[in-house]
């Protein structure tokens, strides 16, 4: 289906969330020709999720999200038009019991209880609702990857993939899901993890290039010359994944081809056809969970992202 066919015009809904603004919930995109693309990081997503919401907010609305690992939860999020969830996800909810901790990583959940966070907590009733019905109507596109460890090889998945709520969150936890730190997720007898491990490296540029677009807004965890630099225990990572020779050759080898990306960025950037925001000042890690200090964090992604917001719409 072409860009035009998906522009379909079904008009849009107000939504109040608590604490914010009366937001959007996007049933119509009015920006086709730049592609919206969310990096992982873990928790880092927390000053992202300010990123999410001001768009939503002032109802800038991309035909084509793209979003890998923690990304991913943005990419959903955004689709669905769900201001308070955009936040929730990576602020609030963390402070929940049982979501996360050395409790869980003890008793094989993972230090992030995925299972918990993205396949029940969604659910009607839960702690985390996700309007399933506001995702399906939105016209976008979301686009999300993980890397199928069996096989060896990156996954890319769509709308198509996702037929039910079960099935999207399933894969956004693919997506998601961190080597060591979380169990792998088997579908069909294969083993998934982290889309950050794929080809994409953690930025899906490559797959928003090969559907044609030529404008980019990209949306990073990490501070503005942020370099990845080589595992320096690569023994270590290989001696972790015994059995997955493929997963531990990829997490050693992420790094320059990460940084590669980081370069294109740059490039495309000097020449006006992208725009990349990064967080200026990035204090928390991928598993920061105490709930003030994600605070924190959103507090100062959101700011950030109001004062950037002029620059944001001379360049759309």
């Amino acid at each position: 289906m072409c860009l035009q066919e998906r522009l379909k015009i079904r008009g849009c809904k107000t939504l109040l969330a608590p604490g914010q603004r009366v937001g959007i919930v996007p049933n119509t995109p009015n920006i086709n020709d730049t592609a919206l693309i969310f990096e992982g990081g873990g928790m880092r997503a927390s000053y992202t999720a300010g990123v999410v919401v001001t768009l939503l907010e002032e109802g800038l609305l991309f035909a084509d999200v793209y979003g890998i690992s923690a990304g991913s939860s943005h990419t959903v999020n955004y689709i669905s038009g769900d201001i308070r969830r955009s936040k929730e996800s990576f602020v609030d909810f963390m402070g929940e019991p049982g979501t996360s901790g050395l409790r869980t990583f003890l008793t094989g959940k993972g230090y992030f209880n995925a299972r918990y966070i993205y396949q029940e907590a969604c659910m009607p009733g839960e702690k985390l609702v996700f309007d399933f019905d506001a995702f399906c109507a939105n016209p976008a596109c979301a686009h999300i990857e993980s890397f199928d460890a069996t096989a060896g090889e990156t996954v890319y998945w769509t709308k198509a993939d996702m037929p039910d709520l079960y099935m999207l969150m399933t894969r956004v936890r693919a997506s998601s899901t961190m080597p060591w730190f979380m169990p792998a997720v088997v579908l069909d007898g294969h083993l998934y993890y982290d889309g950050g491990i794929g080809d994409s490296w953690g930025l899906p540029l490559a797959q928003a290039k090969r559907d044609g677009y030529k404008k980019f807004f990209v949306v990073r965890t990490q501070e503005r010359g942020y370099r990845k630099s080589e595992d320096k225990h690569p023994m270590l990572t290989r001696a972790l994944f015994p059995r997955k020779k493929i997963l531990a050759e990829r997490m050693l080898n992420r790094w320059r081809c990460y940084n590669e990306i980081l370069d294109e960025l740059d490039a495309l950037e000097r020449d006006g056809k992208a725009i990349v925001f990064c967080p200026e000042h990035m204090t928390i890690k991928n598993t920061t969970t105490k709930p003030e200090l994600l605070e924190a964090s959103y507090a100062a992604g959101y700011a950030q992202a109001q004062r950037e917001l002029p620059r944001w719409r001379s360049f759309l």
